[in-house]
């Protein structure tokens, strides 16, 4: 059970809300505890707390930021283990995957932690002997952050660390799945002395009326989002009114394409890395396995003799590969996309159904055409669909048929052709022969319907800061 400390939302302080709401395992579908139901009025209070902190964060230096933040990640990183199994309890990946998402999330707050020392102004030319011009970068104000379940710790860090290096402040409205890792995170801020009001986690059962509240207020002057295209689209029509400038990672569609000059063994390697991680609940997993005709039938076959040995079971064992689907929803959506495609004639190699409760087995597809509901709709689930393309031309022509444009795979050991596909494929991150490509300080982000705005690198912390140029005259 999860301590009932964590039925407390914070804002300026620790506060009980009015009413909670239970937070259930996917693993065994018990409830774990209960989370802070926050709605609209707890949002405009928030929204005055954090302006008030912003007023005076901003105001420290860089050098004090970053300090803080160095303390925050070493004690996320002293209490790893613990974050770990909080995370795998409430939102069900396996521990060992949670373990190396401790250390991601916390390899955010170190980046940020040297970018906020980073954040310079320039001089520019001036076309007069009694003028002087320069630039400066401020930070843009309090920010709005709405996180996923499926990474519950780096999609707080990834927004959270940039926005306070830049000396912005945030709210955080966590995943209502997964709530419990989000104010284990703020609470291990508040006790490295994150000064109040900085960083605010608000859980809410419904997401809507609290949001509604941060889009229209013009206090919040920056609003993040990772979620679904759907909603994506909503809050950008929501921002309008007061012209909130916005982050949306949004949802994928991932081509994998695997040239016939591959290593199959590594290629199968990278490629189950890329699928089978947390399930296959990823925005970034693969959901078409494209396959040059000189190698798909023994890609295919190494393929399936892998993913068979990927074990199904409890997400606290360090020997599970494969823990449950998030809930019902997700489950009904994979068993949907399976059932479409062997109705319309695809063939299952692998597993193709339920185990029991949420988990599903690891499952291979071919006989995949372009008309399946799989070949248009995310998955989100634990299903690799195998296809067989002849030329180049050809991959790049039905990797690029998608609305989405988030990530790219590819596996060639012709450097050339690596140069050319990624040049064209039409997608914001490309991994070649790199089946897990993110990294703290890599600019992470979509194209099309994928998305808007970059996390990572020097392009995460650039998203929560305005240019201001000032022109000086002198005698």
């Amino acid at each position: 059970m999860i301590p009932s400390t964590y039925e407390r939302y914070l804002t300026d302080d620790w506060h009980h809300a009015t009413s909670t709401f239970p937070v259930t395992s996917p693993a065994d579908g018990s409830t774990i505890g209960h989370a802070a139901d926050c709605g609209a009025s707890e949002a405009e209070a928030a929204i005055d707390v954090s302006w008030r902190a912003f007023e005076s964060w901003r105001a420290t230096t860089p050098f004090e930021r970053s300090a803080l933040l160095r303390r925050w990640q070493e004690a996320i990183l002293s209490q790893r283990d613990e974050i770990a199994e909080l995370m795998s309890t409430e939102m069900g990946k396996p521990v060992r995957e949670s373990r190396a998402e401790v250390a991601y999330a916390a390899g955010f707050i170190e980046w940020y932690a040297e970018e906020a020392k980073r954040v310079e102004g320039s001089w520019l030319a001036s076309a007069r002997p009694n003028r002087r011009a320069l630039t400066m970068r401020q930070p843009i104000g309090p920010a709005y952050a709405v996180t996923p379940w499926n990474f519950p710790a780096a999609m707080i860090t990834r927004k959270a660390a940039p926005a306070l290096a830049a000396g912005c402040t945030m709210i955080v409205k966590p995943a209502e799945q997964a709530p419990f890792t989000a104010l284990r995170l703020a609470e291990l801020w508040a006790e490295v002395g994150g000064p109040s009001g900085t960083l605010q986690v608000l859980p809410a059962a419904d997401p809507v009326p609290m949001t509604k509240v941060m889009m229209a207020d013009p206090r919040i002057r920056k609003v993040t989002f990772t979620g679904s295209t759907e909603v994506g689209r909503l809050l950008y029509r929501q921002s309008a009114d007061t012209l909130k400038r916005l982050s949306l990672e949004l949802g994928g569609h991932a081509p994998y394409i695997v040239f016939d000059d591959a290593d199959v063994d590594r290629a199968v390697r990278e490629v189950i890395a890329c699928k089978f991680r947390n399930a296959g609940q990823t925005c970034v997993c693969t959901n078409r396995i494209y396959v040059q005709a000189g190698i798909h039938d023994a890609f295919t076959a190494a393929l399936v003799e892998a993913v068979a040995k990927l074990r199904v079971g409890d997400p606290l064992s360090a020997e599970t590969d494969i823990g449950p689907l998030i809930d019902e929803q997700g489950m009904e959506k994979v068993e949907a996309h399976v059932a479409d495609a062997v109705a319309r004639g695809a063939t299952v190699l692998l597993g193709g159904s339920r185990v029991d409760g949420l988990f599903f087995q690891p499952t291979v597809v071919t006989g995949v055409d372009p008309d399946m509901v799989l070949m248009h709709e995310e998955t989100f689930g634990p299903v690799a669909p195998v296809l067989v393309f002849d030329t180049e031309e050809e991959a790049i022509e039905r990797a690029n048929a998608t609305p989405y444009g988030l990530a790219a795979y590819v596996y060639t050991n012709d450097l050339a052709r690596a140069l050319r596909v990624s040049e064209a494929l039409e997608y914001g991150i490309v991994g070649v022969n790199d089946g897990v490509p993110a990294v703290p300080h890599a600019p992470f982000g979509g194209v099309k319907q994928s998305g808007i705005g970059r996390e990572g690198g020097h392009w995460g912390i650039d998203e929560y800061l305005e240019v201001k140029y000032v022109s000086l005259g002198i005698e």
